[in-house]
This record gives structure tokens, C-alpha cells and sequence, in this order.
């Protein structure tokens, strides 16, 4: 079973490659950034706002769940109708609710408990299907569903001749102290 120190690794890694992701993007135009590549959300910039629909709409499911003090920032946003709703057309807009946003998820992962990983939530898709499944795996899908399309991003990025770098996590996991 994955723990709170888990996830808040992956919240800070998850904020670390989305400040380079943002930082690497802002060499482009906006005409390249909206250029349409043939991926899932057409362009860098589509993706962008894909994540960013994703990650509002997990973030409104959970917090349903909790009692954060960041719930009425959550809260206010409309709920996305489509994965492919363009939230903004403004590339600092975007790129400041990403910091917005990161910085939510990781006060959010802070005000868990490894008791509450173990809960089940009932959420209701876009679809209007109701689930009911354990938070642990819904967290897990939270970040894995940004990964999956930072790595769309970071492959749109290098046929643009922009090198995002390293993306590994153990970049950023710490040592072990000898024994």
C-alpha cells in the first residue's frame, strides 16, 4: 500500500517537471504552441490544457472528500464538460494556474493520512457513470495521467529542436545514508 511520504514524492516531482515542462515551452511561439502535431489534443498547447482539465476535475472529485483549505479555490473552478475544453488561450494564464494548481495538490497530499489512502470514493464521470474506488489508486492515476501527456508534450517539444532534459524521478529521490 503506497504511502502520504509516497505521494508527496511524486507531488513534488510531479511540480518540478511541470516548471520545466512550462519552462522549456515558453521557448516556442504561439503559433507553434498551438500548431496542430497530430497528437491526442493536437498541439503542445491543447495538451496543456488537457492536463489541466484532468487535473481539475480529479481535484474537484476529492476534494467532494475533504475539508482542505484550499476546497473553495477548487470549488469556484467550473467543472470542464470535455477533455478537450481549452480552459485558457493565454500561455501565462495557463502556465500560472499549473503553479496554482501544483501547489494545491501538494498541500492537499500534505493534509492526508495514511488512513485515508485506504478509503474508497464515489465520484461521477463525465459521462454521468458513478464509481466508487480506493483514493490510493485515484491519486496514483492523478499523476500518472500527467505523465502520460508530459511525455506527449516533451516528444511535440523535441520536433520543435527543444530539448526538455532529464524526466526521471530518481533525479530527485534522496540517498541512502550508508549502512
Amino acid at each position: 500500500m503506497p504511502t502520504i511520504n509516497q505521494f508527496s514524492l511524486l507531488a513534488k516531482y510531479n511540480q518540478l517537471m511541470n516548471q520545466r515542462q512550462y519552462k522549456a515551452t515558453a521557448s516556442l511561439s504561439m503559433s507553434e504552441l498551438c500548431e496542430d502535431k497530430g497528437a491526442f489534443f493536437k498541439s503542445v498547447f491543447g495538451t496543456l490544457n488537457h492536463i489541466m482539465v484532468g487535473d481539475i476535475i480529479w481535484l474537484k472529485r476529492f476534494f467532494e472528500h475533504s475539508n482542505l483549505e484550499v476546497l473553495p479555490y477548487i470549488l469556484q473552478r467550473e467543472a470542464p464538460k470535455s477533455l478537450n475544453t481549452v480552459l485558457f488561450t493565454d500561455f501565462e494564464e495557463l502556465k500560472k494556474e499549473r503553479e496554482t494548481i501544483d501547489e494545491i495538490i501538494i498541500s492537499w497530499i500534505k493534509s492526508l493520512t495514511d488512513c485515508d489512502l485506504n478509503k474508497c470514493i464515489t465520484y461521477t464521470s463525465i459521462d454521468g457513470k458513478s464509481f466508487t474506488k480506493p483514493l490510493a489508486g485515484l491519486i496514483h492515476h492523478l499523476f500518472l495521467h500527467q505523465v502520460h501527456h508530459r511525455g506527449q508534450v516533451t516528444t511535440l517539444l523535441a520536433q520543435y529542436g527543444v530539448d526538455f532534459g532529464e524526466t526521471d524521478l530518481i533525479e530527485i529521490i534522496n540517498v541512502c545514508k550508508a549502512q
